[in-house]
């Protein structure tokens, strides 16, 4: 029996986990799910899986059996895909989650070995870093923002695909009559000088994206999320909507959004 995707996470559908299951459906990607804090049914292990997802599953959920151990051995024996996606509960998260499972060993990435969690109430905007099936035909030069992010650092035999640009905003509003701001575009070189009452500078640029190879299969980990409140507005990442029935209800999202997602999970699933 084989399957296109095994889901793990993000609670249940109905909720976060709507997101990335409805953009699966919308292109047709067949999977199974499983809940935030329920184990795989027994036939888990006899379903041959193209990809298996991560994503904001507490790693208890599967403590004292196989469940990782038989991921990574689809991963480099028969070429299954892995994706981990951020959350609180992914890579090393707010207690301490998959920093030292076996996946840790073929993700792309090095997770941190305390709490790796990033909140900003400023977006991070996405630039995408290389070329690369995952990121081609999107308008990167209109990029998205996201809210938060899982941090880590790229391997060496990894590739970095896509980066996050935290910015620092400062107006001047101190005078009792403040300068209005101009309405028609700017252009700020990084580094230069904007409008008086405003100051924008580059605060820091962070890993987003990275891709790899373990085995015979591919690996990917992206640090953010895929459902609010970290997606911000990448959700909304396109000039046209998709609406997609899911459960009992329903996804509206940016049609950027939902090929990003649909491109992260063909490729690593090896559906490209």
């Amino acid at each position: 029996m084989s399957k296109n995707v095994c889901y793990f996470g993000d609670d249940a559908i109905g909720g976060a986990a709507s997101y990335l299951s409805g953009v699966m459906a919308h292109y047709g990607i067949t999977f199974d799910r499983v809940d935030s804090g329920s184990a795989p049914a027994p036939s888990f292990f006899e379903t041959e899986y193209n990809l298996y997802i991560l994503s904001d599953y507490p790693r208890s959920a599967v403590d004292g059996t196989p469940v990782l151990e038989h991921i990574v051995s689809r991963v480099t024996e028969s070429g299954a895909g892995l994706l981990m996606i951020g959350g609180w509960e992914s890579f090393h998260g707010r207690l301490g989650e998959y920093h030292k499972t076996p996946v840790a060993e073929i993700l792309p990435v090095e997770m941190r070995q305390e709490d790796d969690r990033r909140n900003y109430p400023v977006s991070l905007l996405l630039h995408r870093c290389a070329p690369h099936p995952i990121t081609d035909g999107l308008p990167w030069n209109n990029p998205p923002g996201i809210g938060g992010f899982n941090a880590f650092t790229v391997k060496k035999d990894a590739q970095l695909l896509i980066e996050g640009v935290r910015l620092n905003f400062s107006m001047n509003d101190s005078a009792a009559e403040p300068e209005p701001l101009p309405s028609d575009p700017v252009q700020i070189p990084v580094g230069g000088a904007a409008p008086a009452s405003l100051s924008i500078s580059v605060a820091e640029i962070v890993p987003l994206l990275a891709v790899g190879n373990a085995g015979k299969g591919r690996t990917a980990a992206f640090a953010s999320d895929a459902a609010p409140h970290w997606v911000g507005g990448f959700v909304d990442w396109g000039t046209k909507r998709i609406h997609q029935e899911i459960g009992d209800g329903f996804i509206e999202v940016g049609e950027d959004y939902a090929a990003f997602w649909r491109n992260l999970v063909r490729w690593t699933a090896g559906l490209d």
